[in-house]
């Protein structure tokens, strides 16, 4: 197996870190994922990462984990999503547009402070794009917390929030609190967000949390079984990305290798190309039956 793992990976203290919470993020970010994308709120989900672009360099500026800038501000972005958007599809892009551009904004400002004033080096890359392989150990424990609240949200509001998802006219006819679901589910959108951003950068973060649940919806209309399937296509992809790219420092003489981000984004993408590949097949075979 040497072909494939080169050596010292198992060993490495930096890789079991990296793998420990790329699990966990790539968990959490599927569970959110499959809800987010049958919301229709992939679109609130990329704001989020402009919201967590923003809160990493204000987190540095503060002196505290960039983790802790990455889910604060998600938090406030994704409040203020719900709060200003009406119960209606228009009325949530509207103010997701309005989040989003507040958001790229203050996020410009703030990296260019860090740039100019901050003397860690490629802080504004580990931000926009993340370094896995650098997050210290010890902030597993904390990606594991609120990576369980996330979870735990969706898991305790399961039933009304998949209510809500599939029909919000039904959900609120049964008396279904839909206002509060909805702050609830953004809460975990954003601790999904912000959680994707340190593993694989803010920038990128909306490709964990939307391209293996989108992937799962296609190959199962089920949504306890597309929980699964994402949740194993994230993983997958994030593990194997993290394999490749302490492999590819060995793939050419420079040693300089490739980011953790770009293969998870890769994976994920191919991964949903893959799953569509059947559907034109069973199309046919319905049509055949009927």
């Amino acid at each position: 197996m040497h072909w494939l793992f080169e050596p010292g990976f198992f060993a490495s203290r930096q890789v079991q870190t990296a793998l420990a919470i790329g699990g966990v993020v790539a968990v959490v970010s599927a569970v959110v994922g499959v809800f987010a994308v049958m919301r229709g709120q992939s679109f609130a989900g990329h704001a989020l990462t402009d919201v967590s672009t923003a809160g990493g360099p204000a987190a540095l500026l503060l002196g505290i984990s960039p983790l802790l800038g990455f889910v604060g501000l998600g938090l406030l972005g994704g409040g203020a999503i719900e709060v200003i958007g009406a119960q209606r599809v228009r009325g949530r892009d509207l103010a997701t547009g309005i989040v989003l551009g507040a958001a790229t904004g203050l996020a410009a400002l703030l990296l260019y402070l860090v740039a100019t004033g901050s003397t860690a080096t490629g802080a504004t890359q580990t931000i926009l794009f993340g370094s896995i392989f650098a997050v210290e150990p010890s902030t597993v424990g904390l990606v594991s917390g609120f990576g369980l609240i996330a979870v735990a949200i969706v898991a305790l509001l399961y039933r009304p929030l998949l209510l809500a998802s599939t029909s919000s006219e039904l959900a609120a006819a049964k008396g279904v609190p839909t206002r509060l679901v909805g702050l609830a589910f953004m809460a975990a959108l954003a601790l999904a967000v912000g959680l994707a951003a340190l593993a694989i950068g803010a920038v990128l973060s909306t490709a964990l949390l939307i391209g293996p649940a989108a992937a799962a919806l296609r190959l199962t209309r089920r949504p306890g079984r597309a929980l699964a399937v994402a949740a194993l296509i994230g993983v997958g992809a994030t593990w194997l990305g993290v394999l490749l790219a302490y492999d590819s420092y060995w793939w050419g003489s420079s040693h300089n290798g490739f980011p953790v981000s770009f293969f998870v984004v890769a994976l994920s993408f191919l991964a949903y190309l893959a799953s569509g590949a059947r559907r034109p097949v069973a199309s046919a075979g319905r049509r055949g039956a009927l």
